[in-house]
């Protein structure tokens, strides 16, 4: 089990290393030499880990090019490890055997032998266990599980439905219709859908792509005229997994096949997964009977991480970082501060830790703010205070007035505390400057509130309810 968990922890370390090396190399080069290298064996008396190439030609000219920057990589991603070694993946010769749905490869019966599925299961984890389509091929992200999953109430019945799909027992809707915006987490749960029905079904057909990647196989398939094999192909998967729906545009003849395809798994009790970042009626330049084959099942809205979330999300992540201190009062800031997305919270939190580690600084508020300028710039929406007053105003029912009226009566008090206090925590502004706008207040009065909410929401659980509703209605 410890060997199991230490593999899925460097396949995940590796996922975020690989998508910051896509970034500075380029895509052509990182998918040509980056993305084809697998973790291997890791030995922690002496730090080494080894990354496999499937060829003698790419890792020798990996190891020429890109050896240092690989190995930095690894030292901050995981400060145990102290040597990295590129080589040839040892099992390279047997791994067709493993190619899921791939051409002239038997495929293994249902009833195979326990270490059948493990050995199936093992290739998936390895992120070897993929469907070949045409000329093209997927692979199931290692990294991305339901067990590595961070939920919440925003995306809860998205994960759900996704473990639903992937169970034993036969799912009460197909399609399954994934809807979010970039980066909050539908491509991860299409992968971990992948992950546990492989797990479960040790011998299936699954066939991850994106709408884009279809639609250029369909063309390909068509240029060389291999259309009946094609259908053939993508007929025979157990398990369809489309990412992007939304670019299936311009092509009538893909989306019909599309079309024809849904209907024949469908028919034969298949499972179908899509996702896309709209609903399936707001999709454009796709015909009526294909959006109404997408939205006949379950539409699961992933909605954007809410401030609960993000904190779990990164407390998790914070997690597989050994020795590094990060105070809660920075965790806070992010959670509070970055929240366009799920992905960019973590890229944060990650750039933090490996400047601290490569410079030896303490990470810190300070710090945090200094490094993440242009993270924070992007996601900072600027709250007025005016518009705290109005939000308040509105959820106690109350006349804006009151925020700055000399009125001393608790119904109106209360509420006035309570807008002073999120002004504080939304707004740099200082106290006097927040005293100012709340009809000429002095400082000491707004520092006055602040403490008394604080306190306040320690001990009674109403009024940490409404603030938490206050703060999610202002942030979103």
């Amino acid at each position: 089990m410890e060997e199991d968990q230490e593999a899925l922890n460097l396949a995940a370390d590796w996922a975020d290393i690989s998508q910051g090396l896509r970034k500075d190399l380029g895509q052509q080069v990182h998918s040509q030499w980056i993305k084809p290298i697998q973790p291997g064996n890791y030995c922690g008396e002496t730090g080494t880990l080894d990354l496999y190439l499937p060829t003698e030609f790419s890792a020798n000219w990996v190891a020429d090019r890109f050896a240092d920057r690989l190995s930095l990589a690894w030292k901050i991603a995981r400060p145990d490890v102290r040597h990295v070694r590129i080589l040839v993946h040892p099992g390279r010769r047997q791994l067709p055997e493993l190619r899921l749905g791939s051409g002239g490869n038997p495929r293994r019966p249902a009833n195979d032998s326990a270490q059948g599925a493990s050995d199936a299961l093992s290739a998936a984890l390895e992120g070897e266990a993929f469907a070949s389509l045409g000329q093209g091929s997927a692979s199931i992200d290692a990294s991305q599980t339901f067990a590595s999953f961070v939920t919440g109430t925003s995306n809860i019945l998205a994960c759900n439905a996704a473990q639903r799909m992937a169970a034993t027992e036969a799912p009460q809707f197909s399609p399954l219709y994934l809807k979010a915006a970039t980066g909050q987490g539908k491509t991860h749960l299409l992968h971990a859908i992948g992950h546990a029905y492989l797990a479960s079904h040790p011998s299936a057909r699954i066939f991850y792509c994106s709408a884009e990647r279809f639609m250029v196989e369909f063309v390909q398939a068509l240029r060389q005229n291999q259309m009946i094999e094609f259908k053939a192909r993508l007929r025979g998967f157990d398990l369809l997994l489309v990412d992007d729906i939304q670019f299936i545009i311009g092509k009538a003849s893909a989306q019909e096949e599309l079309l024809y395809t849904i209907d024949a798994l469908l028919a034969e009790g298949k499972r179908l997964v899509f996702a896309a970042d709209r609903a399936p009626q707001a999709l454009d330049g796709v015909e009526p009977r294909l959006l109404s084959r997408l939205s006949m099942g379950l539409v699961a809205d992933i909605q954007p991480a809410d401030i609960e979330l993000r904190r779990s999300i990164l407390e998790s992540r914070l997690a597989r970082f050994a020795a590094i201190d990060v105070p809660a009062d920075v965790i806070e800031f992010l959670a509070r501060t970055i929240n366009r997305n799920v992905r960019e919270l973590v890229g944060g939190l990650n750039k933090l830790i490996a400047y601290a580690q490569l410079t030896g600084q303490q990470v810190s508020l300070q710090l945090a703010e200094e490094q993440l300028t242009d993270i924070l710039s992007a996601n900072r929406r600027r709250i007025t205070i005016d518009e705290i007053q109005r939000t308040v105003c509105q959820f106690y029912r109350i006349d804006k007035t009151e925020m700055s009226s000399k009125r001393r009566a608790r119904a109106v008090v209360r509420p006035r505390q309570v807008a002073m206090y999120l002004a504080k925590v939304l707004t740099p502004r200082s106290y006097p400057e927040i005293g100012r706008k709340f009809g000429g207040r002095d400082h000491s009065t707004v520092i006055h509130a602040v403490r008394l909410i604080e306190e306040l929401r320690t001990r009674d659980a109403d009024m940490d309810g409404d603030v938490r509703s206050l703060l999610r209605q202002l942030e979103s």
